[in-house]
């Protein structure tokens, strides 16, 4: 067993949607571990607890579920090509963690976007502005104003 490929999952090679499912059921299991910290409830009168825990359960299920059955490329076979999408889109999340309380959230999220559907995927400027400002602007009117909840405001409020 000196290559991953020569890891056998019931009957069969290690393959992309393989190594998947079992990723998906190890996540779904630890929040169902972490969720079972929260009042869980009854049918009738839901606690906390009982959304993500259930929703961890089926994820779990489908996860394992995949993990048996799934098939897909070996992993030896399988190519990066788009690591120049996912590397910048890494570089954003690490922005946002770091920027967001700084410069609030509608300019944490329209620099993101400006930067994602201008400079990643090369869209027009007019595009890229429109995206920006409808995106950052509607999500925060429905989550701040309509949904109430609290979002970072950057310099001067905004």
């Amino acid at each position: 067993m000196n290559r991953i490929e020569d890891l056998r999952f019931p009957g069969a090679v290690l393959s992309r949607d393989r190594v998947a499912g079992a990723v998906l059921c190890v996540i779904g299991g630890l929040i169902v571990w972490q969720g079972w910290s929260l009042p869980f409830g009854t049918f009738r009168v839901p606690g906390p607890g009982m959304l993500p825990v259930t929703l961890a359960v089926i994820l779990a299920f489908l996860g394992l579920l995949l993990a048996v059955k799934g098939g897909g490329p070996t992993l030896s076979a399988l190519e990066w090509d788009e690591k120049k999408h996912a590397l910048p889109i890494f570089g954003a999340l690490v922005f946002t963690a770091l920027a967001l309380e700084g410069l609030g959230y509608r300019l944490t999220v329209g620099a993101i976007l400006l930067f994602l559907v201008g400079v990643v995927e090369r869209k027009g400027r007019l595009v890229a502005v429109l995206v920006a400002t409808g995106f950052s602007a509607g999500t925060y009117a429905l989550f701040a104003t309509a949904l109430r909840v609290p979002l970072p405001l950057g310099p001067f409020g905004f």
